[in-house]
């Protein structure tokens, strides 16, 4: 069996479609952050808090992580996929989906 890629990216528009089709999206960013603004139906889940909680992260489906503008998600990403789980960063995080005039979450 291969071993996991120790990192996955997909631009804002892939993210986007596997949004409609209800992915599971991990928010890694600080709950300040959250409240502000976040992709509607994203879990928060601060990245220092993560191993903590890997038991509340699916296995079966990818899980599409996102944080600000995509360094926090790409550490959680990587560290995911070492653990096994189909971990996926999203390229430019909330505020590449913030700009690109998507609907968005607050509060």
């Amino acid at each position: 069996m291969d071993s996991p890629q120790p990192y996955a990216e997909v631009d804002l528009d892939t993210f986007a479609q596997a949004h409609l089709a209800a992915a599971f999206v991990l928010d890694v960013r600080e709950p300040q952050e959250y409240r502000t603004a976040r992709v509607p139906g994203a879990v928060l889940m601060p990245l220092r808090t993560v191993p903590d909680h890997l038991d509340q992260i699916p296995r079966t489906d990818p899980v599409y992580v996102v944080c600000a503008v995509g360094s926090r998600s790409a550490r959680a990403t990587e560290w995911l996929r070492a653990q096994g789980i189909d971990a996926i960063n999203v390229a430019g995080g909330t505020q590449a989906w913030l700009d690109s005039g998507r609907t968005y979450e607050q509060g």
